[in-house]
């Protein structure tokens, strides 16, 4: 088997190292930082075959325009002068139509589908501890507005075959004995799951390590080598790593290693915050989405994670308060018994999604490369995905039968 280098050690990179390594392939993965440190260590945790429409939708930057001007909204795309940006945006305009949701939404639920069955075959075998639980998602409204977007979403949803349930307020409550929800109702997704992902990533890490799987943390990318149409090795700043196999799986940083290969990658850095109430007393049971406020809470244990915002801002990394406090403040309109403060900005993690244009992943091989293949571009579904992903990047490197069709992923489709 084939020796291969993974660029990333996010959830998409260790679960490509998981899959491989069962192949028998001798696998090597590089981290820029430290790997708890990364996008898919303080994510929300959700697996949501429910996801099924993309982030380009009809509306979304009508919607995206209103957010932008006020400081504490869910959405922001942070104003610079860049191309990159600039081409992300027109390519995100393009493909706000109702016919791309509709041609999106089969391939979507497909490859969560196979990402929820994946996650529950690791739950099982015992290789790895991650906190599975099967509960549900509810994504909660306050508004009539609200009430009839969700209408439709999950009228689509349960002619996709996700089952989607329209909940009144007294119904949500019954799901939620220990908290008061304040809510005019909700969607319930009864085939969504959750994690608690710094587990799983910490647990993964340490399992692949146990395999043979050689990791490399703190140590930057530089360059690489070339011989005729393959990459031979891998150049950091702490010397050179030969390898016959490239997976690039560096999240939002993805596009500054595909130029140095001469491909240029529309996706942008969606910041996200999240924070830990800790030693909840009365905890939710199910996971929410609440909705108006663009916030998530997750039960982890005893421990409560919320979650939200999308801030466009390149790969910047810095905390933006204005924001946290947004989340803040929309989760006592839900929850209006929990004691909710505003966290101290070193106990706030951010990360960034890979947002792709079209709101679909960047999975496959790169043409004029023949032994380069991307993994990236999951938006804010990539802890939900990274078991598919895996899958299917150690399906295309061995050259078997892919799990299910990945086209529609592949990474030069705006070329």
């Amino acid at each position: 088997m084939n020796s291969v280098t993974i660029i990333g050690g996010g959830v998409s990179g260790l679960f490509s190292a998981y899959y491989l390594q069962k192949t028998g392939h001798s696998v090597t993965i590089i981290e820029q930082g430290a790997f708890l440190d990364g996008c898919s260590f303080g994510n929300a945790g959700m697996i949501v075959p429910s996801h099924i429409v993309p982030l380009a939708q009809p509306g979304m930057i009508a919607k995206g325009l209103r957010w932008m001007l006020k400081s504490t909204s869910p959405f922001y795309v942070k104003p610079r002068l860049s191309w990159d940006l600039m081409k992300w945006g027109l390519l995100f305009y393009k493909y706000s139509t109702e016919q791309h949701v509709q041609r999106s939404i089969p391939i979507l639920r497909d490859i969560s589908l196979l990402s929820k069955k994946l996650f529950q075959d690791l739950a099982a075998s015992g290789d790895v501890d991650f906190g599975w639980h099967e509960r549900g998602l509810l994504m909660l409204y306050k508004n009539a507005d609200t009430e009839h977007e969700m209408a439709e979403e999950a009228h689509l949803a349960n002619q996709a075959g996700i089952v989607a349930e329209m909940l009144n307020g007294a119904q949500v409550q019954a799901l939620e004995p220990e908290v008061r929800v304040d809510v005019r109702g909700a969607v319930y997704y009864p085939g969504d799951a959750h994690i608690t992902p710094n587990l799983l990533i910490k647990n993964l890490l340490d399992f692949l390590k146990k395999q043979g799987v050689q990791v490399l943390e703190n140590e930057e990318v530089l360059g690489f080598e070339k011989k005729g149409t393959k990459i031979t090795a891998i150049q950091t700043a702490k010397g050179s790593h030969k390898t016959e196999e490239l997976i690039i799986a560096a999240g939002a940083w993805s596009p500054v290693l595909t130029e140095k290969l001469g491909i240029s990658l529309p996706l942008q850095g969606g910041k996200g915050y999240s924070f830990m109430l800790k030693n909840v007393k009365n905890n939710i049971h199910v996971p929410a989405i609440m909705l108006e406020a663009r916030a998530t809470a997750t039960p982890m244990g005893g421990d409560l994670r919320f979650a939200g915002t999308l801030e466009v801002a390149g790969t910047d990394m810095t905390v933006n308060m204005n924001r946290v406090r947004g989340i803040v403040q929309g989760i006592t309109n839900y929850y209006p018994e929990l004691e909710v403060q505003l966290p101290e900005v070193d106990k706030v993690w951010r990360g960034l999604r890979p947002c792709s244009p079209d709101g679909l992943p960047y999975i496959g091989r790169v043409k004029g490369l023949d032994n380069v293949t991307l993994a990236t571009g999951h938006g804010m579904m990539g802890v939900s995905l990274g078991p598919a992903t895996g899958k299917l990047v150690a399906e295309i490197v061995t050259g078997k039968a892919e799990s299910m069709e990945v086209q529609a992923f592949n990474p030069l489709r705006f070329s």
